[in-house]
């Protein structure tokens, strides 16, 4: 299945606050764009945007699947789940007081991931055999490395094409975001996915990226590849720490 994304002068805002100005960004099958920017820039914004749950003033979103296009601005949440499309949300909204297995099978909601529950649950413990051995466990007892395999875990459990990951570092210690990303890479490969995620620690979003949007202010100041990011002056002073 061919897919690809195409956000085109989105606009979009929260009443009078506007939270996105004339964003644009290209995603291809099989790439993994990294969305880079320090908190209430307009990340989870965009995210949100695309899975229909904030609608722009202005600009378009289309998802293009198998050459039919299919305008996300004019679409509910479900339908676009529906589409294929699954998002792990900046602190993750799992349900606390329901086991790792019931958060998992609240995942395989839609039609499409239905009649592959048990072979996307026993794929869901491979990845993260963790949560084989705690699936009895109350979701809400766990760790925030472990809550957050859960999460990625539960929306692998939709089986999409398109995977958004919001802020997966939030909360989480050094080793756990090297941990967190690696396995996110890990899954992109073995998933065959195309990954749209949005992070602030850019050395471990580039470690895994194709290609980077640095948004700031909710405009997108820069695009990239790796090499070219990183020899940006502004990824520099905003990124790396070091001076222009």
């Amino acid at each position: 299945m061919a897919i690809s994304l195409h956000v085109k002068d989105v606009s979009a805002g929260y009443g009078a606050v506007r939270a996105l100005h004339g964003v644009s960004i290209e995603l291809e099958q099989g790439q993994t764009i990294a969305l880079l920017g320090t908190n209430g820039n307009g990340k989870s914004t965009l995210m949100k945007c695309v899975m229909g749950m904030v609608r722009p003033d202005a600009g378009s979103i289309v998802l293009e699947i198998d050459g039919t296009r299919h305008d996300l601005t004019q679409m509910r949440t479900e339908e676009i789940v529906n589409l294929g499309v699954a998002l792990v949300p900046e602190g993750r909204h799992l349900f606390p007081k329901s086991t790792v297995e019931e958060n998992l099978l609240l995942g395989a909601y839609r039609p499409g991931a239905r009649h592959g529950i048990s072979s996307n649950l026993a794929f869901a413990f491979e990845a993260f055999p963790l949560l084989a051995e705690r699936r009895r466990q109350l979701a809400g007892s766990m760790s925030g490395g472990q809550q957050q395999m859960l999460a990625i875990a539960r929306a692998l459990m939709s089986a999409p094409r398109l995977l958004l990951v919001d802020e997966p570092s939030v909360g989480l210690s050094p080793l756990l975001v090297s941990q967190t990303i690696t396995k996110i890479k890990e899954l992109k490969e073995q998933y065959q996915l195309t990954v749209l995620m949005a992070e602030q620690t850019f050395h471990q979003a580039m470690r895994i990226a194709d290609y980077g949007y640095i948004i700031v202010h909710g405009e997108i100041v820069y695009q990239g590849d790796v090499d070219t990011l990183e020899s940006n002056e502004l990824v520099k002073s905003f990124y790396l720490g070091m001076s222009a």
